[in-house]
């Protein structure tokens, strides 16, 4: 699944480009022409139409957010930005904060807390409405939760005490995964990437407490220095679930040693972006020889999979490393690891004692500094455990009738500027050609919500949020674990509506934009056309595009794993990538820390036909048009990329960035803004921008 951002990674940062020359109207010689492929496939800007004039907020632009001091042709993302950038701050219980993401979700984070408010404390009340009241309203009961204490894992805690081999390690593991706690490793159901249409177990590596395997072995000062603040984190979490001093921090050496050795065995983020390299099917006997210290027969009894044959290992590998770990690790050690991820992933449900505590681990990490409110944190869990009840309310009143339809209108806009762009490209066979443009028609669009919603079958008590968050997790493994070897059901979502997101799957080929995103300043049926494809068309064309990134591209019209570019296409476009991957590589978001080109290349190439498509996608819904609007003295064409400047508007914190560079694929805004921009020729054409100029490079890059 292909994201437009990563939720749980910071999201933006500051960085300034470097300033080549100075550009300007009156300085500036005849912009070059773009490509002639290119250039036939944009209908003209507006010439000799009447001109409307107006302000920028009747576009849906905002004047307070723009630097009208910066050049655009140096450094675009401060000139859209520079204005908001300076104004706003960071609130204490957040790592970063951004103009759209953020400031959507804050909307929605209100309206869904009025929601489930009213839920909770409702009289007679509808099946919808008593259940995630009931959930919310025992989260909410702080009072129950410090009086449960620890209560509500003592159980799994004793059982992970009496861990004496490798037999009754793996009877715990089976327990947690029913539960969700994934230590060691983590099984979900899958698409065969073979065959699309198939279901099947899949086994992936897990079982770390730090976001990434380089935070164990990178010997950096920084990384040292945090490996020492979790394991003094990790004695305190100890302590507070009932271990003595001098156990606490035995307990923490041992956590650390197994993580390390685990780490060493995982396949790095980069690795992990190579389909091919994730697709390892082996028969019940093959996966019992790479890793025979686990029960495997009594692991898939225990979560009622005996009947499969088969599953797909992300990492021989790794299991193997894993299946010596079990026999070399010595019990007590195994005991205290165990211990360790039942506390950790049960911690928003325990006492505020816990919940601090593991702050201070996300405040080293992210450099946020205050917990979440409980509200906030009540509403997040009840989305996670209910979200498709949860929708139901909310896009009656958050997601009006016009906006579907609209969105609609618009997903087929972007589509049909891909396709034109797919027929233009000099670069493409006409073999290859038909079948990008085959994938292109088979490619579905899932807008605003589910036709038909989930249901969730357990039961939810209104006096123990601790017993409700392990009922869910429990339903939701059931539930996914239950697809296997079952039809697939490519309408299925993998996101709530209310969610600010949008995400590409290559195996269903379908695109999907909960109703939580399609919102100002993404989009509004209120804004202009310019501004609504520089926002939303932007994320419309991004994902998209990612059907054919450098993973999507593995995958066929059907969504199976397979090489359908001819090689001589497949080397041209391998070297169109390496340029974009080299371009990123050199962008430094703070002194010495430069972006990892081949972690992020694939949003980067979704980034370039992202915003490519959708001023295509623009200029066409344009033409024709009987006047022209100039907004607060800009063109169309410039509230076009305004609108995608305004889009990415971010602050980060400095520990958050350092975060996001090491672990989100996405790169950081600005390099979002700029980054697209500086390789397409009609933005320096619509800012006069002069070759040479930061955002008008000699060189640039071009996929799609």
């Amino acid at each position: 699944m292909r994201t437009l951002r990563q939720p749980a990674a910071p999201l933006a940062l500051t960085v300034a480009l470097s300033a080549l020359a100075a550009c300007g109207p009156a300085a500036s010689p005849p912009p070059a022409p773009p490509p002639p492929s290119v250039k036939a496939l944009m209908p003209p800007a507006p010439q000799g139409l009447p001109v409307v004039e107006t302000k920028l907020e009747s576009v849906g632009l905002d004047e307070a957010a723009l630097d009208r001091s910066a050049n655009p042709c140096e450094d675009f993302y401060q000139f859209a930005c520079g204005g908001w950038l300076a104004k706003t701050e960071i609130p204490g219980d957040e790592s970063g904060w951004m103009r759209s993401f953020n400031e959507i979700e804050k909307r929605n984070e209100a309206e869904l807390r009025r929601i489930l408010e009213d839920a909770a404390s409702a009289g007679d009340r509808d099946p919808v409405t008593k259940k995630i009241g009931a959930y919310y309203g025992a989260c909410m009961d702080e009072p129950a939760v410090e009086a449960a204490g620890a209560k509500p894992i003592a159980d799994l805690l004793a059982k992970a005490r009496r861990v004496r081999d490798p037999k009754g390690l793996g009877a715990l593991v089976t327990e947690l995964h029913r539960r969700r706690i994934w230590a060691l490793f983590d099984i979900e159901s899958a698409q065969d990437m073979k065959d699309a249409t198939r279901v099947i177990a899949q086994l992936d590596q897990s079982g770390l407490g730090l976001p990434d395997r380089d935070y164990y072995l990178n010997e950096d000062d920084k990384s040292k220095a945090l490996r020492k603040t979790y394991e003094e984190h990790v004695a305190r979490m100890m302590r507070l679930a009932g271990a003595q001093e001098a156990a606490a921090k035995a307990a923490a050496l041992d956590v650390l040693q197994i993580e390390t050795e685990l780490a060493k065995i995982s396949k790095t983020r980069v690795e992990r972006r190579d389909p091919a390299g994730l697709y390892n099917k082996l028969d019940r006997a093959a996966l019992a020889k790479a890793a025979p210290a686990f029960s495997w027969d009594a692991y898939f009894q225990g979560l009622g999979l005996q009947d499969v044959k088969e599953v797909n290992v992300t990492s021989v590998r790794f299991f193997e490393g894993l299946s010596r770990l079990l026999t070399s690790v010595k019990p007590a050690a195994w005991q205290s690891y165990l211990s360790w991820h039942v506390v950790r992933s049960m911690t928003p449900a325990l006492p505020k004692a816990f919940v601090d505590e593991s702050f201070t681990l996300q405040a080293a990490l992210t450099g946020q500094k205050e917990v979440r409110p409980r509200w906030k944190r009540c509403v997040d869990a009840t989305d996670d455990a209910l979200g498709e009840l949860l929708a139901q309310p909310f896009v009656k009143t958050s997601f009006p009738g016009a906006s579907k339809p609209a969105a609609e209108a618009m997903v087929h806009q972007i589509s049909d500027a891909f396709a034109r762009d797919v027929r233009a490209l000099d670069w493409m066979d006409e073999g290859t050609r038909q079948r990008a443009l085959a994938k292109l028609a088979a490619m579905a669009y899932l807008i605003g919500y589910p036709d038909k919603w989930r249901t969730y079958d357990f039961e939810v008590d209104p006096r123990s949020y601790a017993k409700n968050a392990l009922a869910a997790r429990a339903f939701h493994t059931q539930w996914d674990l239950g697809k296997i070897d079952k039809p697939l059901d490519r309408d299925e979502w993998q996101m709530s509506p209310p969610t600010v997101n949008a995400y590409y799957d290559p195996q269903r080929n379908h695109m999907v934009f909960p109703a939580g995103i399609l919102q100002p300043p993404f989009y509004s049926v209120s804004s202009a056309a310019a501004v609504n494809l520089g926002g939303i068309g932007m994320v419309v064309g991004h994902e998209l595009t990612h059907g054919f990134d450098d993973a999507g591209s593995q995958f066929d019209q059907k969504g199976n794993l397979e090489d359908w570019w001819s090689k001589e296409v497949g080397a041209a476009f391998k070297e169109k990538t390496g340029c974009v991957e080299a371009q990123y590589s050199a962008f430094e978001a703070l002194p010495g820390l430069k972006l990892n080109g081949k972690l992020t290349l694939g949003e980067n190439i979704a980034d370039l036909g992202g915003v490519k498509l959708a001023f295509m996608a623009y200029r066409a819904m344009r033409k024709g048009a009987a006047e022209q609007t100039v907004a607060g003295g800009f063109t169309e064409d410039q509230q076009f990329f305004l609108a995608h400047g305004q889009s990415w508007c971010g602050k980060l914190r400095d520990e958050a960035l350092r975060l996001m560079v090491q672990v989100n694929p996405h790169s950081p805004p600005r390099f979002r803004v700029n980054g697209p921009l500086m390789n397409l020729p009609e933005f320096g054409e619509a800012f006069k921008c002069a070759p040479g100029t930061p955002m008008r490079p000699t060189k640039t890059c071009a996929v799609w």
